[in-house]
């Protein structure tokens, strides 16, 4: 992978809107990886810096640029809100209107239910289906 990998990043050199860069993360990248959850290598990462998603395509140079080529350069987001829909612009500007902590304290609040509540509604979803099968 290696190969296609430098590939890429020679195709993506000196790009204003994306990045394609490795990271070593056994020396000067460690803190970087351990923040961006890097379990294992090689690891590819793609996305917002702040909310890094992992890729799970092909690691030959013809899916990577693919890939790259579809999905990296500038996203929605409070930086970039023309590039976004009304719904989300809206919601965008709600929450920059919020402090730090009314944000947080949200996410506490949206990840307790989806903990707590989603697994409840699976299994009276599955009670239900089941109840319907004897009928």
């Amino acid at each position: 992978m290696k190969p296609a990998w430098d590939k890429l990043m020679s195709e993506f050199e000196g790009s204003s809107t994306s990045l394609v860069a490795d990271v070593d993360c056994t020396a000067d990248g460690k803190s970087l990886c351990d923040k961006s959850d890097v379990q294992g290598f090689p690891t590819i990462k793609y996305g917002d810096p702040t909310d890094l998603k992992d890729y799970q395509g092909g690691r030959d140079f013809e899916s990577l640029k693919k890939f790259a080529e579809e999905n990296l350069g500038p996203q929605c987001g409070p930086d970039n809100m023309d590039l976004c829909s009304d719904n989300i612009k809206k919601k965008l500007q709600d929450y920059l209107a919020m402090s730090v902590e009314k944000l947080e304290g949200k996410i506490t609040k949206a990840q307790k239910a989806v903990e707590e509540d989603v697994p409840v509604m699976k299994k009276v979803i599955g009670h239900l289906k089941s109840a319907k099968k004897e009928l």
